[in-house]
């Protein structure tokens, strides 16, 4: 998976179900995705925000791009306490989002794969597991599922697990050729109280740590199926 910013439960969903969890940090950044932005609940509506990058190269790798130096750390601390001031959770959780984002870093991927640390370490996942992509001995110029069946047999896996949108993508066919099971995460719908609104799905990981207890996002994040 590429690294992205306190991301929504499905991403923590299939970092726990797996024994290694391969994160990119050399492939190129893409611009459109939500690799430095994602949404917060906001007067009871979502609202994206987005982690400034300094202007660089659209073809650079994700670990070569830096946060830009004017982004705000303050502003955005002040965006979440006044977004969830009134949440059960959030005297709990501002530390916590405190330390992600005054981490001394503006390499993208390290303070990235820093957030990524802290909230593993919270909802009690073994951040261990973790493996960085470069790291892994393989030509890295291979694309999309023929990469992703090297770096299988690179790690010695026998199953490969997917978020449900790669069932667009990669052909369980092609991977059984490989001795490769091929399966896809697919979230159940979770739902949780938040300000007494309809309740808004998708959101950041800090929307379900402001409204529900570890308890409770430990049952969230084993809340899926697997296809």
């Amino acid at each position: 998976m590429q690294p992205y910013f306190l991301p929504y439960i499905g991403y923590w969903q299939l970092i726990n179900c797996v024994d290694k969890f391969v994160i990119y940090d050399n492939v190129e950044y893409t611009k459109k995705g939500w690799i430095n932005r994602n949404r917060l609940l906001l007067n009871s509506q979502p609202s994206t925000f987005t982690i400034p990058l300094k202007k660089d190269s659209d073809y650079l790798s994700i670990s070569d791009r830096s946060i830009a130096q004017d982004f705000n750390r303050k502003s955005f601390l002040s965006k979440v306490r006044n977004s969830y001031s009134k949440s059960p959770n959030c005297n709990h959780i501002i530390p916590l989002v405190e330390k992600i984002i005054n981490f001394k870093s503006n390499n993208l991927f390290i303070f990235i794969l820093e957030s990524i640390n802290q909230i593993c370490n919270y909802i009690d996942i073994d951040f261990s597991k973790i493996i960085i992509s470069s790291e892994i001995p393989i030509n890295h110029d291979l694309k999309a599922e023929e990469k992703i069946i090297t770096i299988c047999k690179e790690l010695n896996c026998i199953e490969y697990i997917n978020p449900i949108g790669g069932e667009k993508l990669y052909s369980k066919s092609r991977f059984k050729k490989e001795g490769i099971k091929l399966q896809f995460l697919e979230s159940n719908k979770i739902i949780y109280k938040q300000f007494g609104c309809d309740f808004i799905p998708s959101l950041s990981i800090l929307d379900h740590l402001m409204f529900n207890d570890i308890q409770k996002i430990q049952n969230q994040i084993n809340n899926y199926n697997l296809k």
